[in-house]
């Protein structure tokens, strides 16, 4: 075999194993893009993100997702103000950050139609909303949980800021402060409801935010660092498909995606009780998001909480939901 022939027939063979091997493989890894996502580990929050890692939707689009965890919202934002991630995933604060131009809004991912709940102690003798008066209420403040008790309170004619004490504290604080009965009331979202449920027997939840549904319609949903939005659109669109993906096997499949998702991340909460954690979010199709985008439904809910952030935390030149959130994107990565 003449010397040109085996030098030909060794470099289609490297070639040949570079492209089903090692080359292959490194273009492939090469070609995910990697994205820092923040989120919060309540059901509301994750479950797209663990159903669509489960489904390989994110790796299909080329994405490759560090995910870090975070308590509340406050902390999201503050760290993606401060470089550390991209996007995140959040509740209401989601409708905070972005109205004083920190943040752009892209995603929705549902209404917390019940998580937040508000729970008292059997001791206490509080029966209705009225009886709050003059009592300390532990929650954390600026976060879904305040803006509905906020809600509630007002529902009553209490005045929050005079008529009732809140007490600030981190969740896992607060829910500990009314276990330990430091407090008689807290004002929490799912999941926390199962530590209370679990060691606090005699303990009632009064009220949840489906009593005051659409009026404080709470959205939860996903931001992005306002750098980051305006360099990477693309990247946005694969993860806005992506997910995509994962809920539409969330709305056909809701009890398979409930058992999914307590076996892959709840496991500490009984898989019946976070049934019912998981139905009280309102989950919608595609399509029936791509409506709610059109027709400005999905800016006015976040409107109402924002109106909410610009009085309690006295934003000033507030940037309105129809400007810091953009529909584009969404309509772009699930066609109409």
């Amino acid at each position: 075999m003449s010397m040109q022939r085996r030098t030909f027939i060794k470099a289609a063979a490297s070639t040949a194993a570079l492209s089903f091997t090692g080359f292959g493989g490194a273009a492939f890894a090469q070609a995910k893009t990697k994205v820092r996502v923040g989120y919060l580990h309540t059901p509301a929050v994750d479950s797209h993100i663990w159903l669509g890692q489960n489904m390989g939707s994110f790796e299909k689009q080329g994405l490759s997702l560090e995910l870090v965890k975070f308590t509340t919202g406050l902390e999201l934002f503050q760290a993606m103000i401060g470089g550390s991630l991209d996007v995140l995933a959040t509740g209401a604060v989601l409708s905070n950050f972005p109205a004083r131009g920190q943040g752009k809004v892209f995603l929705l991912n549902d209404i917390e139609y019940a998580t937040a709940q508000l729970w008292v102690r059997e001791e206490s003798g509080i029966k209705t909303l009225a009886d709050l008066k003059g009592k300390q209420i532990s929650t954390t403040t600026g976060t879904t949980a305040h803006v509905f008790l906020d809600r509630a309170l007002r529902s009553v004619n209490l005045d929050p800021a005079k008529d009732v004490q809140i007490v600030n504290q981190r969740m896992s604080e607060a829910v500990t402060s009314f276990i330990a009965g430091a407090v008689p009331a807290v004002a929490l979202w799912a999941p926390f409801d199962s530590a209370v449920r679990q060691k606090v027997p005699g303990a009632r939840k009064i009220v949840d935010a489906s009593a005051f549904y659409p009026q404080a319609a709470i959205m939860g949903g996903w931001a992005a660092r306002n750098d980051y939005f305006e360099k990477n659109r693309p990247v946005l669109v694969a993860l806005i498909k992506a997910w995509a993906e994962a809920n539409q096997y969330i709305v056909a499949n809701p009890d398979q995606a409930a058992e999914t998702l307590q076996k892959l991340q709840y496991q500490d909460v009984p898989l019946a009780e976070f049934k019912e954690q998981f139905k009280a979010t309102k989950y919608y199709s595609n399509a029936e998001w791509v409506t709610r985008y059109q027709d400005g439904t999905a800016a006015k809910w976040l409107q109402q909480v924002t109106d909410f952030f610009v009085q309690s935390a006295k934003i000033e030149n507030a940037v309105p939901a129809d400007r810091y959130f953009d529909p584009k994107l969404f309509l772009e990565a699930v066609k109409p």
